[in-house]
């Protein structure tokens, strides 16, 4: 392994990816390279080689700059799960490899879609170290861990059956509906790659407050252990009740059968927490098989949304199949309040569990005949 120092203003001259943006780039002094394994988190200047996928990198402020041949970039290995992308890992060592995600992911390409081109290629030119050669990774810059003791605030979680099944904009919309109606909103992304575009959307929606596991220390969720995602989940929800939000919408990313989706999803953390979900799909089959395995682990379903809505038709057999009303995005805004006080009358008759104080006072008066009580009436001022 060699140390040298990094040449004055050469960072600035680099264009530093979504995922470094908690990064304190006057800590950078050096460049490490030589024989050593890269880590998850791990930061890298790198060459880009040949322009492909990847035409453009989201920056710290989530603008879309457009990629040169020998640009330089300040980027994280990460591994990526995305089915319709990506399947990419980390290198065991500093050799050519690809930008596998926009938002600022070095990693070897495995496996793509059909209709991807192929990966953008670049080339590591040394980790980034500190004055004293350590080399910088996001977990030095993370959301303390807390365990939040308090009443909590109602949770309701988004999960699907895949990527792009509409779980993002099924949550942007029912933040939106919750807001306008007096609510305030935390949000977050618990697993994913890092990408500026979802939290932008839901920030855009009206939550108050927006993180991910980026803000966690991690730049992508794909092979971290079980118990690394559970302490995502539980950094996350406890830094947004200590912003006194009312409610909590998390996402969960990609499908239920994706390991650290099913690891957080089917954990007894998850199902403590979490108020109420709303299930996300692309059609009446995945609606029920999704319906069914979240009953699995007593996870209270409130509703159906995503792509399946865009079809009426498909909108109806997906009722029927799981029995649940399906919204599209107009109806999710317009019952997103009454959503919340099913979530909490599910807490109120099954669990002892805190509740979140803005809601509290009422809990006696959600029952299944009063969920279209005016949300109104049970926010404390």
């Amino acid at each position: 392994m060699d140390i040298s120092k990094l040449e004055l203003g050469r960072l600035a001259q680099a264009k530093a990816a979504f995922t470094t943006r908690y990064v304190n780039f006057d800590a950078i002094a050096t460049l490490i390279t030589g024989d050593i394994k890269p880590e998850c988190g791990d930061l890298v200047l790198v060459r880009v080689d040949e322009i492909s996928q990847h035409e453009r990198i989201e920056l710290t402020d989530g603008r879309k700059a457009l990629l040169f041949a020998g640009d330089e970039l300040v980027i994280c290995y990460g591994n990526r799960y995305a089915p319709d992308q990506f399947e990419a890992e980390i290198p065991e060592d500093l050799s050519p490899c690809h930008l596998a995600a926009a938002g600022g992911i070095a990693a070897k390409v495995l496996s793509q879609h059909t209709k991807m081109k192929m990966p953008t290629a670049i080339t590591p030119i040394g980790l980034l170290g500190d004055g004293q050669g350590k080399r910088i990774n996001l977990a030095d810059w993370t959301l303390p861990s807390t365990s939040y003791i308090g009443q909590r605030p109602t949770t309701i979680a988004v999960v699907g059956t895949s990527m792009n099944s509409g779980k993002t904009t099924t949550a942007a919309n029912l933040i939106n509906g919750l807001v306008k109606s007096g609510i305030k909103v935390g949000a977050a992304k618990i697993t994913g790659t890092g990408a500026g575009g979802d939290l932008w959307l839901m920030s855009d929606a009206g939550a108050s407050s927006v993180i991910d596991f980026t803000s966690a220390g991690f730049p992508s969720t794909y092979r971290a252990t079980p118990k690394q995602i559970q302490e995502i989940f539980t950094t996350l929800t406890s830094y947004l009740a200590t912003e006194g939000v009312d409610a909590i919408v998390l996402e969960i990313a990609d499908g239920l059968y994706q390991d650290e989706t099913s690891a957080v999803v089917s954990s007894p953390n998850f199902r403590e927490t979490v108020d109420g979900v709303v299930f996300a799909t692309g059609n009446a089959l995945g609606a029920a098989a999704g319906v069914e395995w979240l009953r699995r682990y007593q996870l209270p379903v409130l509703a159906v949304s995503g792509l399946v809505t865009a079809s009426p038709l498909a909108a109806r057999e997906a009722a029927k199949a799981t029995g649940l009303p399906v919204y599209d995005l107009e109806m999710l805004r317009q019952e997103a309040a009454n959503l919340l006080l099913s979530a909490k009358a599910v807490v109120t008759l099954s669990s002892p569990r805190p509740l979140s104080s803005a809601i509290a006072t009422q809990q006696s008066a959600l029952t299944s005949k009063d969920w279209n009580l005016d949300i109104q009436n049970i926010l404390v001022n």
